[in-house]
């Protein structure tokens, strides 16, 4: 299975251990904040990931504390890695959660390792590492000394406020190294919201999140993404979430459009026949040529996103810094997948 891959030792059994390894622990937790959701404890053997050059990202290496993501965003675009699991896309990838429990200690030492030459890393790009379970498992405290105390240069993406609860170490870090945090927002309106990413903290929770961490010294901008075609996408839309955006302190604004992959795909579409019928032939059509709108809408709607970051004072709007947008929007016609899991630096 490839789950084993996860494990400590590669080593399988049977009935569950077969999927997730004999040494995984898998525990439910009968909480409302947890309700529902099982966790998959793991010791991973190698933290550090090599982000290949085919994804087009911004950066090379990434951490990834958590697969899984019980924010629930219906268009997440790290879906399909949970099928890379033999679990599905949708309710598992929002209820079965993988936990990597020795990261911390892994990360210490990779990057204590003689070959790893300290290199930006880039967290939150593919599932929220701020999410519900980092309230219980608190795996970033260990992450973020560990990248404090080497100096090492990192950024975190992300849409969970717990980030918060770290600010103190976020700010020893960023007396080191380069430190930059982006917060993802691509929309301010309340029933949309609560319908599309029901697990995540509001809109205007993230905003104060941004604005702590800009008068705290750490820059923060924001990730307006995704745009969602026909139900984000106003003119009256875009201006109310860009004015909100500036009226929060962010240092940038990066627009990205909806676009989805494989595993997201049906996904959203299934819950756009449940809320937005209407919308349905639309869709299809936009997206006829594969996971990404027509390049003439996403040039419209980064148009319209800078024209109103210009009106509302915000800084450089041509992307955020080095390591914290996980998608730069590429071309349709070269459109590149990542794979379930970066591949693994290998430390001797």
């Amino acid at each position: 299975m490839r789950w084993q891959n996860l494990s400590a030792d590669g080593t399988g059994g049977t009935a569950a251990a077969a999927l997730f390894g004999l040494d995984t622990v898998t525990r439910t937790f009968d909480t409302p904040e947890f309700r529902g959701i099982t966790f998959h404890e793991v010791r991973a053997r190698s933290i550090i990931n090599r982000v290949p050059g085919a994804s087009r990202m911004p950066f090379a290496w990434t951490v990834n504390p958590y697969r899984g993501c019980s924010h629930a965003c219906v268009y997440c675009f790290a879906r399909s890695t949970h099928s890379y699991l033999d679990l599905d896309t949708g309710h598992d990838f929002d209820s079965q959660i993988v936990v990597k429990v020795n990261a911390a200690e892994l990360l210490r030492r990779e990057l204590a390792a003689p070959r790893w030459a300290g290199e930006h890393i880039a967290m939150g790009t593919n599932v929220d590492c701020y999410q519900r379970a980092e309230g219980r498992y608190r795996l970033m405290p260990g992450i973020l000394t560990a990248l404090r105390d080497r100096a090492n240069p990192f950024s975190i993406l992300t849409k969970g406020s717990l980030i918060l609860r770290d600010l103190p170490i976020l700010e020893q870090a960023a007396r080191v190294t380069e430190v930059s945090v982006a917060v993802s927002i691509g929309l301010t309106d309340q029933d949309l919201w609560r319908s599309v990413e029901p697990g995540t903290p509001s809109p205007a929770k993230r905003l104060e999140v941004c604005r702590t961490m800009n008068d705290h010294g750490i820059p923060c901008g924001v990730l307006m993404a995704p745009v969602l075609p026909f139900l984000s996408d106003s003119p009256e839309q875009l201006r109310a979430t860009v004015h909100a955006i500036a009226a929060a302190g962010a240092t940038s604004v990066t627009p990205l459009v909806l676009h989805l992959r494989p595993g997201a795909r049906e996904w959203y579409f299934q819950w756009l026949a449940q809320h937005r019928p209407d919308l349905v032939r639309r869709y299809q059509a936009l997206y006829r040529q594969g996971a990404y709108a027509p390049t003439w809408y996403q040039r419209r709607i980064t148009r319209q996103v800078h024209e109103l970051a210009t009106e509302y004072g915000i800084g450089p709007t041509q992307g955020l810094r080095r390591g914290t947008t996980p998608e730069p929007a590429p071309a349709p016609s070269a459109e590149a997948v990542e794979p379930p899991e970066p591949t693994q630096l290998r430390l001797i």
